[in-house]
């Protein structure tokens, strides 16, 4: 079971926009320890340009896991993992943060169906962080 070491900590910068002020360390049964690094810059959850009918679903999922969607922004950012591999994370850590299972599966199965375009398919040399 993934579980945070320590709880989110972040400052927020605008509308939509927030920056870690610690690093953020999930630990993941699959791949370690993932660690974001303090100063990384994240939207968490939010999901601008929505459509109308998605606004219920999104109404049942903001405030929900920011932790869980700050490791999985960075994850997408780095592109060290799969999309894949990325996703299922997500969902460990959403978990790990209390959320419940089928809350979590709406995140999960949102960017499945949603997070392609911003999945970053060139990974970054430096800053990633992975134990295990």
């Amino acid at each position: 079971m993934s579980y945070f070491i320590a709880p989110l900590a972040a400052e927020q910068l605008g509308r939509w926009e927030w920056r870690l002020i610690r690093d953020l360390e999930l630990a993941d049964p699959e791949h370690g320890l993932i660690v974001v690094p303090a100063g990384y810059l994240t939207n968490f959850a939010s999901i601008r340009g929505l459509r109308v009918w998605l606004v219920l679903i999104y109404a049942l999922l903001v405030g929900y896991g920011n932790a869980s969607c700050a490791v999985h922004d960075w994850l997408y950012d780095q592109g060290l993992l799969t999309r894949r591999q990325c996703d299922d994370v997500l969902y460990r850590a959403l978990r790990a943060e209390g959320v419940a299972r089928w809350r979590a599966w709406l995140f999960w199965a949102g960017v499945r169906l949603g997070g392609k375009s911003h999945y970053n398919t060139t990974p970054a040399s430096p800053g990633f962080s992975s134990s295990g």
